[in-house]
């Protein structure tokens, strides 16, 4: 039986301001109403009855792609919890040995939470096209038929027809090119740009890892043996994890099986690596220009702008990316959108928190959102979902003022349990054991004040959280 396997792992660091570490381009609604991860999911709707996906994904975005799965009413067999990133074959190896323990003929399709697929009906032909090859042992992957001589992808090189079949034999896989070789592989007609989705017996992709990477193999056989259920997630075990060396399916299997095909895919397919890639997918006005949000346009041409929370007003420009958030706003040319990577280097060297949060930051009992911060106060915007409950918690630098605005509060402090209504208030002391939780049926929102010398997350001491987090992990 087809089994997808959705890798959401990445943090998309390209489109930053918008993408962040903790709210990555895969969860960002880009092109239409869904995000990108639910866009993948629904791309599968017709293709495998009753298909369930499995879905790979870093510790710190659980919530919200579980979040995400419900809100389009998925229900996955496992969500797989990375404890830390270790490139695409670990990931894959974990993932057919969780298939194959309910499928032992599990065939797995193998697709990254962050590419955008225009022609759904061509893709899954492709789907079909490769299904019978990778019931024969093939590994297949599938390779985008190029529309210009890209420089920003890694390369298929195949031209022998496998009998009966649109597909291809693989003859090497080659990495990023110049522009005069992309140039020669764009005429040839025998390359394909190399897009990552794999198509295979889930035993078979085990046996090819087992024979070249078999560290790959233990640690993953370890890490799940000592993996742990915690609520809707499967949590490997982090310190065998730890030890799996890191390495691509393409570098680890791909390049060194005698199995490999490829399917040539023209679907209307981009990995939206960029501002640039974005502007391209996107809709435009009448002077090439891409306009998202509260926006005034005079003499402004080719360019992509995109506001989140305020008015954005543009003259005399032309070929530009303009990206505004809460908190950062981009402005680069379209030609120096791959650069994005050194800013959000220089942030992190800088400890910023722009590169890891927005302003409004999620949880899985709602949301907060930062309105104002200075050197010993911060205020907040709280919202919580109905029945959801903040952890019973301490806090040794600050004290909290609740002010309830919306809904209704029960509220613990210390030994006390009491209700608050709207524009009713408490005050949490410092070292005071408390909980906010919502009773109601409606979102409750309050607006907290906190006072004191640290204002930071961490300082947070955790003694009961219904979420299963750590003091760390928040």
């Amino acid at each position: 039986m087809l089994k997808s396997v959705i890798l959401s792992g990445g943090t998309g660091s390209r489109l930053w301001p918008l993408s962040r570490e903790h709210y990555p381009k895969q969860l960002l609604a880009l092109t239409n109403k869904y995000s990108l991860l639910q866009n993948t999911i629904k791309r599968l709707n017709g293709l495998a009855p009753q298909n369930t996906p499995l879905i790979v994904c870093n510790e710190s975005h659980r919530f919200l792609v579980a979040e995400q799965l419900r809100n389009i009413d998925i229900n996955p067999s496992h969500i797989i919890l990375e404890p830390m990133g270790k490139n695409t074959a670990p990931a894959v190896a974990i993932s057919a040995l969780t298939a194959l323990s309910s499928d032992p003929d599990a065939l797995l399709l193998i697709l990254p939470a962050d590419h955008l697929i225009t022609n759904i009906e061509n893709f899954q032909a492709a789907v079909k096209i490769g299904m019978p090859l990778a019931e024969q042992g093939y590994l297949v992957t599938f390779g985008i038929v190029p529309q210009s001589p890209e420089t920003g992808y890694g390369y298929i090189n195949a031209s022998n027809q496998i009998e009966n079949s649109t597909a291809l034999f693989i003859e090497k896989f080659v990495e990023k090119p110049n522009l005069e070789t992309a140039q020669l592989y764009f005429e040839s007609g025998d390359y394909y740009w190399n897009s990552g989705m794999f198509l295979f017996k889930a035993t078979q992709y085990i046996n090819e890892l087992e024979k070249f990477c078999p560290e790959i193999m233990q640690a993953c056989r370890q890490s799940l043996e000592l993996a742990e259920i915690d609520q809707d997630f499967l949590r490997l075990d982090s310190e065998s994890f730890q030890i799996c060396p890191s390495d691509s399916i393409d570098y680890a299997v791909m390049e060194k099986t005698q199995n490999a095909v490829v399917v040539p895919l023209d679907a209307g397919w981009n990995d939206v690596g960029a501002w640039s890639s974005l502007w391209e997918v996107s809709e435009r006005d009448d002077f090439g220009n891409v306009v998202l949000g509260d926006v005034l346009l005079e003499n402004v041409e080719n360019s992509y702008i995109r506001a989140e929370h305020r008015l954005l007003a543009t003259i005399g420009l032309k070929d530009l990316i303009i990206v505004e958030t809460a908190d950062a706003v981009l402005v680069s040319h379209k030609d120096s959108v791959q650069d994005v990577k050194q800013i959000v280097a220089n942030l992190k060297q800088n400890h910023r928190n722009e590169v890891e949060l927005h302003s409004k930051v999620y949880r899985p009992w709602g949301s907060y959102e930062s309105i104002s911060t200075e050197t010993r106060f911060q205020v907040k915007h709280i919202i919580v979902n109905p029945g959801a409950t903040l952890s019973l918690q301490m806090h040794y630098h600050r004290s909290e003022h609740w002010v309830i605005v919306k809904g209704t509060a029960r509220i613990t402090r210390d030994t006390e349990t009491f209700i608050l209504t709207e524009n009713q208030s408490t005050y949490i002391p410092i070292g005071i054991k408390h909980r906010l939780e919502n009773p109601g049926k409606l979102p409750l929102e309050i607006i907290e004040v906190q006072s004191g010398s640290y204002l930071n997350e961490d300082d947070i001491v955790r003694y009961e959280d219904v979420y299963g987090r750590t003091k760390l992990n928040i």
